[in-house]
């Protein structure tokens, strides 16, 4: 159990201060607190007995000792936007990684470093100084741990795989306080399951990527379009599916913004080229008549940070993702639509609510065997992703499952399975995952293996793992 005596975190404080470190502890009432629990969504946001800001990785290992000693339940915090809740707790305490935020990039090695707290904001910019990126978020204020633990779909996906294709190495504090490094050449079984289930192995307080040649200028933005279009979008993204050379993605979906509330289409499009090629190979977009324009050339760590509008903190949040598969048929998208745009339209301040239709090539993905990482879910088919957005706590219940209803049926009726490939991934992104999917569901035939290694690396189940180690007594939700 955790202890809510405020001494004992007095304790750990004075051991950083006689170490001559510059690691705080905060506890509820001190400056600064309330502000460390705050999170991406309100629904994870929880008073936590304490928080802890490690600046170094002795910080964090003295955190997991003293922990350890007073058998107080700890979460990890990267960046905070996840919104299953595995970032929070009202029993225990919060290691928080965010000073824990640098990046540093050697040009010649063609490597990207960055701290466990370090966002993809920070690496994108750092990387653009050198011309070279990484695949990373398409929001750049997320983390990047919490991103990379989880697989990783990016805009250079197309290119270069999921982020997770491009990890060399990580540094991490295992369960025991020990510091080890994880690579293909070394501690090589966790390397594997940090790829796709890392929070479940450790504290990782230093991602080694492979960095690529970048152009500065990029082409892309935001396209709004009346709900009648939604067909022509649809067959666009059909024609994309076959089109694309993976230097480009296609994001589309619907919203019903305040103020007010009318249904449109939302599109997201990236071109890794000059403004000139870009608009071509999406002119029949523009033919549509789009309401709104956003599209223009840009520097690519500027095209990373235009879905960050709408998708700021505060409000409750919802994150539910499903699969499905190129072509659709428009009638079938429309039904999907008019049920979603119902349920936002019929409850009060929710109009923020979005559902997308990632239009991320899969071909590079697939070059990668879906038992080579922890991660599972490879295969012919794209992500569709809801995030509902609301300020009413009583609707918490009844949003989640109508999201997961909603992804469930949109899944059967134009997924993988549904078209009879045989030899697919397992068709859910485990980091748009609620706590109520199982591990065969995130990871299929790796999940004997996952649980063999949290076994072996994490028995106690010091990092909570809802999925592979024994459940913890307080359910977390990110």
């Amino acid at each position: 159990m955790g202890s809510t005596n405020q001494d004992i975190y007095a304790e750990l404080a004075a051991e950083f201060k006689a170490a001559g470190s510059k690691a705080t502890v905060l506890t509820p009432g001190m400056p600064g607190y309330d502000e460390s629990i705050k999170r991406w969504s309100d629904t994870c946001e929880k008073r936590a007995h304490a928080t802890i800001h490690p600046r170094t990785t002795p910080d964090i290992q003295r955190t997991l000792a003293f922990a350890h000693t007073h058998t107080i339940p700890l979460v990890i915090r990267g960046g905070g936007h996840s919104t299953s809740g595995a970032s929070a707790t009202s029993t225990g305490i919060v290691l928080d990684l965010s000073s824990l935020r640098t990046v540093t990039v050697d040009p010649t090695a063609l490597t990207i470093t960055a701290g466990g707290g370090t966002t993809w904001a920070d690496v994108d910019a750092a990387a653009a100084r050198h011309g070279l990126a990484t695949v990373g978020g398409t929001v750049n204020h997320t983390g990047v741990g919490g991103l990379t633990l989880g697989g990783g779909y990016g805009h250079l996906s197309g290119a270069h795989g999921l982020t997770i294709d491009n990890l060399l190495a990580v540094r991490m504090v295992l369960a025991d306080g020990s510091s080890v490094r994880a690579a293909a050449d070394e501690h090589a079984d966790l390397f594997w399951a940090v790829r796709g289930a890392g929070q479940n192995f450790g504290v990782v307080t230093e991602f080694v990527f492979r960095a690529h040649p970048q152009r500065e200028a990029v082409f892309g933005g935001m396209l709004v379009f009346p709900g009648e279009k939604l067909g022509g979008v649809v067959e666009f993204a059909n024609w994309f599916h076959a089109g694309n050379d993976g230097r480009q993605t296609l994001l589309f979906g619907f919203t019903a913004p305040p103020p007010h509330g009318v249904a449109v289409v939302v599109v997201a499009v990236f071109y890794n080229g000059t403004e000139t090629e870009g608009r071509g190979f999406f002119a029949p977009l523009w033919e549509l008549g789009p309401l709104v324009d956003g599209t223009r050339s840009m520097p690519y760590e500027e095209l990373n940070g235009i879905l960050n509008e709408g998708q700021g903190f505060g409000g409750r949040k919802s994150f539910g993702g499903g699969n499905f598969t190129l072509p659709l048929e428009p009638k079938l998208v429309e039904g999907i639509r008019d049920d979603f745009m119902a349920f936002v339209q019929g409850h009060e301040d929710m109009g923020e609510s979005l559902m997308l239709f990632e239009g991320v090539p899969f071909k590079k993905i697939n070059e990668v065997a879906s038992d080579a990482t922890a991660f599972a879910n490879r295969g012919e088919y794209y992500n569709v992703a809801t995030m509902f957005k609301w300020y009413d706590e009583k609707l918490d219940g009844e949003v989640r499952a109508f999201s997961k209803a909603l992804l469930k049926k949109a899944s059967e009726d134009a997924g993988v399975w549904k078209k009879g490939k045989e030899g697919q991934g397992v068709g859910q992104y485990a980091n748009y995952a609620e706590l109520d999917h199982d591990a065969t569901e995130m990871f299929g035939k790796n999940t004997k293996r996952l649980a063999e290694l949290k076994e072996k690396y994490d028995p106690g189940n010091v990092f909570r793992s809802h999925r592979l180690g024994a459940k913890p007594a307080e359910v977390i939700v990110h």
